[in-house]
């Protein structure tokens, strides 16, 4: 007979005010083998708030795969346990899908417990679009990393949701307006505290607003680009490849439209009546025969 495994439970916790948690989420933590908690000081915090005393091992971004393995151990020998964060639900920029992986790919049943996140309590207040949105986490903190990070969501049309550091807030809002342009955004700090804050307006104003230094949590909620910026963003990319197939490979035209219809979703008139236009205004040699004989009108 199978040995029953046990069941691991991605548990939400407050994000600030004790008393956001689910009663759900109290019963588990109470009736679970082991709380696996980013830091165990924190938690405890929680924990004493409502009496509970289930046993705490830590279980962070710099765990070691050992130790991770030994919590899956438990797993398999059929113990249930929790895995929660100082603040929010895990995995969601915060340590736990890891763990989680880890969990499924031993065939261990993983279930969630939902509760507060600070990035979906932030853009429900944004007073920006709800859906689609696209959760971006934590930007890099410098390099080419970073450039690359704000360069390629510049035109993403829908809103974007990012956590920051308070000492990095001005760096990342002078970024965003530097790849992404003087959108609107709500700056949210210290959701559901007491000094809990939500400014509204455009980059260039919380710039302004935060130019002393802002404490505390922060999600920045920050509108998405303009159908018009990514429509321009699309046509420069599908020109690009379509140059690239004409004059750079020499492709027959025919092959050449197909691809870009197929990978951009252009229509066939505009991409045929463009790379026509290429062929005709190109340098290339008269006497090359390949582009002469690959490159009739036919389509």
């Amino acid at each position: 007979m199978t040995e029953r495994k046990g069941t691991l439970f991605v548990v939400a916790t407050p994000i600030g005010n004790l008393e956001d948690i689910t009663l759900r989420a109290l019963e588990v933590l109470r009736r679970v083998a082991v709380i696996a908690a980013e830091d165990t000081r924190h938690t405890r915090k929680l924990l004493s708030r409502y009496d509970i005393h289930t046993p705490l091992v830590s279980c962070h971004a710099h765990s070691s795969a050992e130790k991770m393995e030994r919590l899956v151990d438990r797993l398999e020998r059929g113990e249930d346990l929790a895995v929660v964060t100082d603040a929010g639900t895990p995995s969601i920029s915060d340590p736990g899908w890891e763990l989680v992986a880890m969990a499924l790919e031993r065939h261990i049943r993983v279930a969630a417990i939902p509760g507060p996140s600070a990035a979906v309590a932030a853009l429900v207040i944004s007073g920006l679009p709800t859906h689609p949105f696209a959760f971006l986490g934590f930007a890099p903190p410098k390099g080419a990393r970073r450039r690359r990070f704000f360069e390629s969501y510049a035109d993403l049309p829908m809103t974007r949701i990012l956590y920051e550091a308070p000492g990095r807030l001005l760096r990342t809002l002078q970024d965003v307006l530097a790849y992404w342009g003087d959108r609107r955004v709500a700056v949210a700090r210290e959701l559901t505290k007491m000094h809990e804050e939500v400014f509204r307006g455009t980059i260039r104003e919380a710039m302004d607003y935060f130019r002393e230094g802002v404490r505390g949590e922060i999600s920045l909620v920050v509108e998405g680009a303009p159908e018009k910026d990514r429509d321009e963003a699309d046509d420069d990319l599908w020109r690009e490849e379509l140059e690239r197939l004409l004059l750079v490979e020499g492709v027959r035209l025919k092959t050449a439209v197909e691809r870009v219809c197929e990978r951009f979703g252009v229509r066939r008139r505009q991409v045929y009546q463009t790379g026509l236009q290429m062929l005709e205004t190109s340098e290339r040699p008269a006497g090359d025969e390949r582009w002469r004989r690959g490159h009739g009108k036919s389509s």
